[in-house]
């Protein structure tokens, strides 16, 4: 998305780190020397993080609905009875990245007075995104995590992908069955790209290569 969406690069041109959260991702890094055991997938990474953080560390949550905001508090709790969550907020963002009505502005003071150490965001993508484009330079203090479909499958709202599916590299498959309508576009369009891009690359390097033996 980064490389053919310029409005999704330019969104994204505020992150400080990307992660490799998919299994194709890891097998291109790994092809070039990476060496990587395995992905930092959203939901596992926020369910390891939270469950090992100690009670001294202090989270808040962005993203979801209500119903989802209450069963991931509680799975959190379930993980680590000693969890501070300091506050949330479960509600619409909008593709810009502001949130609706008063929250727009009442959220970043809240976040701002309580002072977390992880805020994590789970609007989906590119909301996500746009929203921590616009606010990160409003945040005082804390890491802002972007970890879309981590609410849903942590707060068991939405199911997700059977492991020797994740194992293989399948996760969008399973998911583009679970979510057809918002799904099948995105993934059907960018995956396609991906691959073209892939190969694109692995033949530039070719040619490179057979150049320098000439």
């Amino acid at each position: 998305m980064r490389r053919h969406d310029p409005r999704f690069r330019e969104l994204t041109d505020c992150f400080d780190v990307f992660v490799p959260d998919g299994m194709p991702l890891i097998w291109c890094l790994n092809s070039r020397g990476a060496n990587l055991k395995n992905r930092v997938y959203g939901p596992t990474f926020m369910r390891y993080c939270i469950s090992a953080s100690p009670a001294t560390i202090r989270h808040y949550l962005l993203g979801g609905s209500e119903e989802c905001g209450e069963k991931l508090r509680k799975a959190i709790y379930d993980w680590n009875p000693d969890a501070r969550i300091v506050g949330s907020f479960h509600g619409k963002c909008e593709l810009n990245g502001r949130l609706e009505g008063k929250f727009e502005e009442s959220v970043v003071r809240e976040i701002n007075e309580r002072s977390p150490d992880f805020i994590w965001i789970g609007f989906g993508t590119p909301k996500q995104q746009a929203w921590i484009n616009r606010h990160k330079a409003l945040i005082r203090r804390g890491i802002l995590f972007s970890v879309g479909f981590a609410f849903d499958v942590n707060a068991g709202t939405k199911k997700d992908a059977p492991l020797w599916m994740q194992r293989i590299g399948m996760t969008w498959f399973h998911r583009m069955l679970s979510e057809p309508r918002r799904l099948v576009t995105r993934y059907l369009r960018y995956n396609s790209l991906f691959l073209f891009y892939l190969m694109r690359g692995g033949l530039t390097r070719l040619r490179k290569v057979s150049g320098r033996g000439r």
